[in-house]
């Protein structure tokens, strides 16, 4: 199914359910290739879960099939994911995903021109990531840059290898 017949946006507390779904389908299927399974059991279930806050933010959005099936999502926030203060000029990249079946089909360039527009928009000079291992060539070519390894603590013992990337974004 093209991009462009597919609606995205912005999500809701409603979407939860979906979300979960959606994240359970898609990361032990793309992230098998570039995690040991050791990884992959003990990751996955606690990053396949659909934050409520995040959901309902405002920028976050979903994109889904005209039959109302959620494909993709992800979105932007100025608070890190990590905690802590929010630079005015920064925003982080959040929770991005795509369907396995509709990979390569335009739905995550979609999900990130939309949040890249809309941060641009409000303010946004700067874009920061942590992205998994699997989806750096595909911010790379989003024009999002590499700064470094970094380890996401996810539970006390648990914590998934993963790659902090930036990104400039231009004035509206």
């Amino acid at each position: 199914m093209p991009a462009e017949t597919l609606h995205l946006r912005v999500s809701t507390p409603d979407d939860l359910t979906a979300l979960d779904a959606l994240y359970a389908r898609a990361y032990p299927a793309l992230l098998k290739r570039d995690y040991p399974p050791s990884v992959i059991v003990t990751a996955i279930p606690l990053i396949a879960r659909a934050n409520p806050q995040l959901a309902g933010c405002g920028t976050f959005y979903v994109v889904e099939t005209p039959g109302g099936a959620l494909v993709g999502a992800g979105g932007w926030t100025r608070p890190s994911p990590l905690g802590g203060g929010a630079d005015s000029g920064v925003a982080h990249v959040r929770h991005v995903v795509c369907d396995p079946a509709h990979v390569r089909r335009g739905v995550g360039r979609r999900i990130m021109t939309h949040v890249c527009s809309e941060a641009a928009q409000a303010g946004v000079r700067r874009l920061d990531c942590q992205r998994t291992r699997t989806a750096v060539p595909f911010y790379t070519a989003l024009g999002f840059v590499r700064r470094g390894d970094l380890t996401v603590p996810l539970a006390p013992g648990i914590s998934l290898p993963a790659v902090a990337m930036t990104r400039m974004l231009s004035s509206p």
